[in-house]
């Protein structure tokens, strides 16, 4: 026993379970820590507010972990190395400095190395405490990816106001498409017991720039506005805002009805407004700060104003009326979807939304999901971004992963953040990204934001596996600013979170970046989508069709049979593509412009199809599945190259995961090519091997017990 516990203790890398995210501050190297060290001789922070008192513990904490001892606190420079931060009007020291933080806003931030009294030091500030909290963050990020020493000039301000966390957490702590434990807010213990976990998970939100939560799920309760729960809400507003983030909330349209006894819930009520304006006017009295309202409305059996003959924007524009006195915003979802047999979903959003542009209240936000279906592993950008010029819109991204192998699998979202963000609109000639749109910039609309529903939960971990933090990692950068790499951003956050060792840092980096492609290859090459299991969304099933709704199934979208596979979205089948800006609708409806990678989203194509490298639509298939696969044999192969460079614990958990994803892209190319041949009875292409069960198999597999799941 003890011959093993020396074994254990002398690896270089401690135990580590995940919890401390990207802020470990573990000790810097010895020479990287001196450097360091000369630039951190004291520090000049306030205290007076609980935003001022968060930037200072963080700085204490960052300093002194990173450096192996925090600087003194001191109330003036006296010394070189000295770190000051404040802002004007909470620091005399700040204010004789006489900064130029005009464009900063409410939330930017400078870092600059000056000479302060005569002495060198590095200056963090802003306009307002939230600001410096965001600054300090930002330096001591530098510090934790290894920046060398010296001259500092940074200016940074957030390109989108609202940044916002959806949560589908229902009140009994059960996570819709969550994959990581429970939901974090225990409804029963609250409002009198705050979990440390809370300012934690404020602090990690925080340090990368989200500033709104919302609480609970879309498929919201109305049990969530009762007074009992909102001094639950209220109590975690309250560890929120010192870190600058505010509460929301998903709230039914049909509230009234079955909370406030009204028989109606019509948006043009007097009744149901003043019920609604009430009940806002009661959220504020106990939360000053609160965000504003979610809501699903029209999904998936959600109330909303079409039950009363009016419209999304009544409906909208009413919640928003009641929150307007208040400084509060109404956050819409387009993501609607009616059962019309023989009429194309991802049509609906658009048909619904377009012919109210315009028509929205000026605190009411369009929030549109990435693309035109369903967080799908790759989708073509929702078309609504191109279409609605003078209404807000904001984008939803899914940071959880309903369809991309839950929390087991190794896919990092940074490069489809990044694709749906980089997406061109050609709404007014080249350049009209989606980016611009929800930044407000293109159309010059003031609210701004980005939705991304969160993949945290109860384990120790949060998200269920470390790399699956570097997908909320990433969505906080983004949601910042939407120009920055994806790579990049893998960088500092493998660093952050393992290790700054280039050996380490490269190949995993690596690792992560190839990651969703692999996915798309194994799971919906070349533009199909849809195809996983019913009600979990887990596995392959692009068989199935035996969901009573036509749109719920894999055949649907798939449309394969003995002759040809995919969705005919062009003028001949539902003219989808008419949807998009003329110039990009060419050339999505023309075979021979339309990238590879959505032909069968738009296309309906023969099997013996020559596509552009040479080979059939048969043999690339095959090909992009087998090569998803190699790709994650590849990755666990890398990984497993690194052992000793991480601590043992985050090493095998992560090369467990990798097993059970190798073994999952092994059941996605099997199980798919099987039913494909099942219709086209097409031999493989030769040098690839067989499904290793017959079809059959495939298809008596289920999955009851997946997470998850909605309830």
């Amino acid at each position: 026993m003890l011959a093993l516990a020396a074994c254990l203790c002398a690896g270089h890398a401690r135990a580590e379970d995940g919890y401390e995210l990207w802020l470990r501050y573990h000790p810097l190297p010895a020479a990287a820590a001196a450097a360091y060290r000369n630039q951190a001789g004291q520090l000049i922070v306030g205290k007076a507010t609980s935003t001022q008192a968060a930037t200072r513990s963080e700085l204490l904490r960052g300093l002194g972990g990173l450096l192996g001892t925090p600087p003194p606190l001191s109330a003036e420079v006296t010394r070189d190395g000295a770190i000051v931060a404040g802002t004007p009007s909470s620091s005399a020291l700040i204010a004789s400095l006489h900064l130029d933080t005009r464009d900063l806003g409410s939330e930017g931030y400078l870092v600059r190395s000056m000479r302060v009294n005569g002495h060198a030091a590095t200056v963090i500030a802003g306009n307002t405490d939230i600001g410096v909290l965001y600054g300090a963050f930002r330096f001591l990020r530098l510090l934790q990816i290894g920046r060398p020493a010296g001259t500092l000039d940074l200016r940074d301000t957030p390109r989108m106001q609202l940044r916002v966390l959806d949560h589908w957490d229902d009140l009994d702590r059960h996570v819709e498409r969550g994959y990581a434990g429970q939901s974090l807010w225990n409804w029963w213990t609250l409002p009198d017991d705050l979990d440390p976990r809370y300012t934690d998970y404020a602090r990690a939100n925080a340090s990368i720039g989200i500033n709104g939560s919302v609480l609970n799920n879309v498929n919201a309760d109305p049990l969530i506005l009762t007074h009992r729960y909102l001094l639950k809400v209220a109590a975690l507003a309250g560890v929120f805002r010192a870190w600058g983030i505010r509460a929301y909330l998903s709230v039914p349209f049909d509230a009234p009805v079955r909370l406030g006894g009204l028989k109606t819930a019509d948006p043009l009520d007097p009744a149901v407004r003043g019920w609604w304006r009430d009940k806002a006017d009661e959220i504020y009295r106990l939360i000053p700060d609160f965000g504003g309202f979610l809501v699903k409305a029209h999904s998936e059996g959600q109330s909303g104003p079409q039950d009363y003959g009016r419209t999304h924007a009544d409906g909208a524009n009413m919640l928003a009326a009641a929150l307007a006195p208040h400084g509060g915003v109404v956050m819409w979802r387009a993501f609607v979807y009616a059962n019309r047999p023989g009429e194309d979903r991802v049509k609906q959003a658009w048909d619904e939304f377009k012919p109210l542009d315009g028509k929205f209240a000026a605190n009411v936000l369009l929030q549109v999901k990435n693309g035109p279906l369903d967080f799908q592993p790759r989708e073509p950008f929702n078309p609504l971004f191109g279409a609605m010029p003078k209404t807000p819109l904001m984008m939803e991204l899914q940071i959880t992963k309903e369809y991309l192998g839950f929390a087991t699998n190794l896919v990092y979202l940074g490069p489809l953040f990044k694709e749906a963000l980089a997406a061109d609109t050609m709404a007014h000639g080249k350049g009209s990204t989606v980016a611009r749109v929800i930044e407000g910039r293109r159309d010059g609309h003031a609210p701004s934001g980005i939705a991304g529903v969160a993949n945290t939960g109860s384990e120790r971990d949060w998200c269920g596996s470390d790399f699956n933090q570097a997908n909320w990692y990433a969505f906080g950068r983004l949601a910042w600013d939407p120009q920055q790499s994806a790579r990049a951003i893998a960088d500092d956050w493998v660093r952050m979170t393992f290790s700054n060792d280039p050996g380490f840092v490269g190949p995993v980096v690596d690792m992560m970046m190839a990651s969703r492609e692999a996915a798309v290859d194994y799971m919906t090459p070349l533009g199909l989508a849809h195809q996983m299991g019913a009600g979990s969304h887990y596995g392959p099933a692009p068989w199935d069709h035996s969901l009573p709704r036509a749109d719920w199934n894999p055949t649907y979208y798939n449309r394969a049979d003995a002759r040809g596979i995919g969705f005919d979205r062009t003028a001949t089948g539902s003219d989808a593509v008419a949807q998009y800006a003329p110039p990009l609708a060419r050339c999505l409806a023309d075979l021979a412009c339309v990238p590879d990678a959505y032909l069968l989203w738009f296309h309906h194509v023969p099997w013996t199809y020559r596509m552009r490298s040479g080979a059939t639509l048969w043999q690339a298939l095959v090909e992009h599945y087998t090569r998803g696969l190699d790709a994650v044999q590849t990755m666990r192969a890398s990984w497993r190259g690194l052992q000793g460079h991480v601590d043992a614990e985050r090493q095998l958990k992560a090369a467990a995961f990798l097993a059970i994803q190798q073994r999952e892209a092994q059941w996605w190319r099997d199980a798919s090519i099987a039913y494909w041949q099942s219709l086209n009875s097409l031999p493989l292409p030769p040098g690839y091997a067989p499904p290793a069960h017959p079809l059959r198999y495939y298809e008596s597999l289920t999955f009851p017990d997946a997470p998850g799941q909605s309830r």
